[in-house]
């Protein structure tokens, strides 16, 4: 009996979004009095940041601050219309429909101030700090708050706009059914290094290292941690969580997280992370979505790495000490 050490890889790659009816996204931006603006969404903020990415596409599109932006993500009732927070969509469509809805914004503010600088609105352009200027004279200029207090309550402008993405509809093929779910793909790959006990079946995961390649990373923190998070998922996902033994039946399942089994601080192993940024041609400022795909490479490649340790192969989830030392007896036997 011995602790065997194993290393599998497995690579993969991930639609953003779907194309079910165009996979369509609204979004609706506007300036208060006072120069911030509001992005209006529904398209809900799950923990992975929404909110703080909608900010960054619409700050960067209007030119002002990031803290001069506050997002509402309001409800189907009261909102735009959006096809939900799935399908690793939320970045790539909701921040598309942002762009849209901030450039018609933008406009309309350009003209403002350049009806208050007697100049043309082409002839203008932002500073990023929250002010307008002459091109080629940057001392002929207007605060965005000036500009604001100017749409509202001299020219009647609002400053406003709308947007909306959707995306070519794909239908199967007759002859072979093939068709285009996506626009963009997302793309990973995992290396594990495991610990399997030969006699217990217990598995250590030792090390994840993990490339993903994500278009471009809007928040380069956010999507490390965001990784990272999914990473650990990954490894839950392939040796720990079940239902088991309860479903169907859950009459005497858990009823909390204390009853329900997932890897402690000390059971998560040393994770390397990698991003590669190769810009989508249709992504709002080339992001894609990273999404789900965080949590999917690292359960081929634990599996993979266990085989690669004690040479069975479980094809059941989660890889439980249990599974493992059936699938030795069976070894043994054969």
């Amino acid at each position: 009996m011995a602790i065997r050490r194993g290393r599998g890889v497995a690579a993969i790659n991930y639609p953003t979004g779907m194309n079910l009816g165009g996979d369509p996204t609204q979004a609706l931006v506007h300036s208060t009095p006072t120069g911030n603006f509001m992005v209006t969404l529904s398209s809900v903020d799950l923990g992975q940041g929404m909110k703080q990415i909608m900010a960054q596409i619409c700050a960067e599109t209007i030119g002002v601050p990031t803290d001069r932006v506050v997002v509402d993500t309001a409800d189907t009732d009261t909102g735009p219309h959006c096809m939900g927070t799935f399908a690793s969509r939320g970045t790539h469509r909701a921040g598309n429909a942002v762009i849209q809805a901030a450039r018609e914004a933008r406009q309309v503010m350009l003209e403002v101030a350049a009806e208050e600088l007697e100049v043309n609105a082409s002839d203008l352009e932002t500073d990023g700090q929250g002010n307008i200027l002459v091109k080629g004279a940057p001392q002929r200029s207007i605060s965005i708050f000036d500009v604001a207090l100017s749409a509202h309550f001299k020219r009647g402008r609002s400053i406003s706009g709308r947007g909306m993405f959707l995306i070519p509809r794909s239908y199967p093929e007759k002859e072979t059914g093939a068709m285009k779910p996506s626009t963009c793909y997302a793309h990973a790959c995992t290396v594990a290094e495991v610990e399997v006990d030969d006699e217990t079946g217990e598995v250590t995961v030792l090390t994840v290292k993990n490339v993903f390649e994500i278009g471009r990373a809007l928040n380069p923190k956010m999507v490390e941690q965001q990784l990272v998070g999914g990473s650990w998922m990954g490894i839950s996902h392939a040796l720990y969580e079940t239902t088991e033994p309860y479903y169907p039946n859950r009459d005497h399942g858990g009823t909390d997280f204390n009853q329900y089994l997932m890897p402690g601080p000390g059971d998560l192993a040393e994770t390397e992370i990698i991003v590669l940024e190769r810009p989508s041609a249709d992504g709002p400022f080339g992001a894609k979505g990273p999404g789900e795909m965080c949590a999917n490479p690292q359960i081929p490649a634990v599996a993979n790495a266990v085989f690669d340790a004690v040479g069975v192969r479980i094809d059941t989830l989660p890889i439980t000490p249990e599974r493992i030392l059936r699938a030795l007896k069976a070894q043994a036997a054969g």
